[in-house]
């Protein structure tokens, strides 16, 4: 087992009474993210025009060595980055034919930054929607694949889904059905959370992922693994993404980069990727890899639930049973889930629910000890 909590005192300590037990929402960020986010300051103190020289030229592409070490990818500089993961979702949609509705395969269990902004497109009629049910979990890789051979121009899913917890794993079939599909894997609940080689995709498959939640680096870091050949010219295009070798154009076209950077937009926040390379430095100094983080998370998941007391959480309403994989949080199906979350955050424990899910997230903060604390707090509730 880890025992990493002194290594984010400034968040746990800022309410000794608080257990927090959201890391699948907001991560507290580890101790390091502070001084990243002085050095940004100070450099631009130091620097001021010039300091994007500095964050395009040694800053962005040190975050992009780490993600391509995470994710095991070939090419780091197919990494591209964005304040949020919907800016990165209207590039992708803006490769796609304009001249008649898109066709879109997706499940029914996508995060919002995806769901509200197609069904919005689907009220006008400017794409047609399939959406594959998530359960049953065991057969849905199967399904979704199955569904994908019927020609599509985006197909969307996610590696973990948000509402439950319940881990897709291998996109090998998927792949391999999608035909000329722009194929897109939402990973922001596996980033870090569950062991990942995107390898065998990387010539196939775009990757979405960012710093909010496992990556420990807060909010305004993005990114985006683009393979090659697929969205060479996204009409959602900022001035960034001129920067670089850029490909062949024809007379009177809009040129463009040849690598991911084609997908960048403009001027924005780097303070974000500071404290994302400060977390990977850390990570890598104290020997924690992604394998180490989710099995600690696994050992946390198994004592909270071998020992929940007789009350309104029980195993019989985990969504995702023993079993089955999973990423770094429970989800238990309550007909009061509100009520439940509201009756938690009054014994000053913060967890959080979507619908009738109540959601509890483990991370490398927690100890047994603060499991055990838990535990306490729901006997007495």
């Amino acid at each position: 087992m880890l025992d990493l909590a002194s290594h984010f005192s400034s968040f746990l300590n800022a309410d000794l009474a608080r257990l927090h037990f959201a890391a699948h929402s907001h991560h507290p960020w580890p101790d390091v993210t502070r001084a990243a986010q002085m050095q940004c300051w100070e450099d631009a103190a130091k620097l001021i025009d010039g300091k994007w020289d500095h964050v395009l030229g040694n800053i962005l592409p040190q975050a992009q060595r780490h993600i391509a070490q995470r994710l095991a990818l070939p090419d780091e500089k197919s990494i591209v980055f964005a304040p949020n993961t919907h800016e990165l979702l209207m590039r992708l949609l803006s490769c796609l034919p304009a001249s008649r509705p898109l066709r879109i395969l997706t499940s029914d269990s996508e995060f919002h930054s995806f769901t509200r902004q197609i069904a919005r497109l689907e009220e006008d009629g400017l794409v047609q929607v399939q959406r594959i049910a998530a359960m049953p979990f065991a057969s849905f890789s199967a399904r979704f694949a199955e569904a994908a051979k019927q020609g599509f121009d985006l197909i969307y899913v996610s590696q973990v889904f948000f509402n439950s917890g319940f881990a897709v794993g291998d996109f090998a079939d998927l792949a391999a059905a999608s035909g000329d599909a722009m194929l897109v894997v939402d990973g922001y609940h596996g980033f870090m959370a569950r062991p990942t080689d995107w390898s065998p995709y990387a010539d196939r498959a775009f990757y979405i992922a960012g710093g909010y939640k496992y990556a420990m680096a807060g909010e305004g870091v993005c990114f985006m693994y683009c393979p090659p050949g697929w969205g060479a010219r996204p009409r959602d295009t900022g001035w960034y993404a001129a920067f670089g070798a850029l490909s062949a154009a024809q007379p009177g076209q809009v040129p463009y980069a040849g690598d991911g950077w084609r997908f960048m937009g403009a001027t924005f926040d780097p303070s974000g990727l500071y404290r994302f390379n400060a977390v990977q430095d850390w990570l890598q100094r104290e020997a924690v890899d992604v394998t180490t983080i989710h099995a600690h998370v696994q050992a946390l998941q198994e004592r909270f639930v071998a020992s929940l007391p007789a009350g309104p959480l029980a195993s019989s309403q985990l969504v995702v049973p023993a079993g089955l994989p999973r990423g770094n949080f429970l989800t238990f199906e309550l007909e009061n889930a509100d009520e439940v979350q509201r009756r938690l955050a009054a014994a000053k424990v913060v967890t959080d629910h979507r619908g009738a899910r109540l959601r509890i997230g483990f991370g490398i903060y927690h100890t047994f000890d603060v499991v055990d604390a838990l535990l306490d707090r729901l006997r007495n509730l």
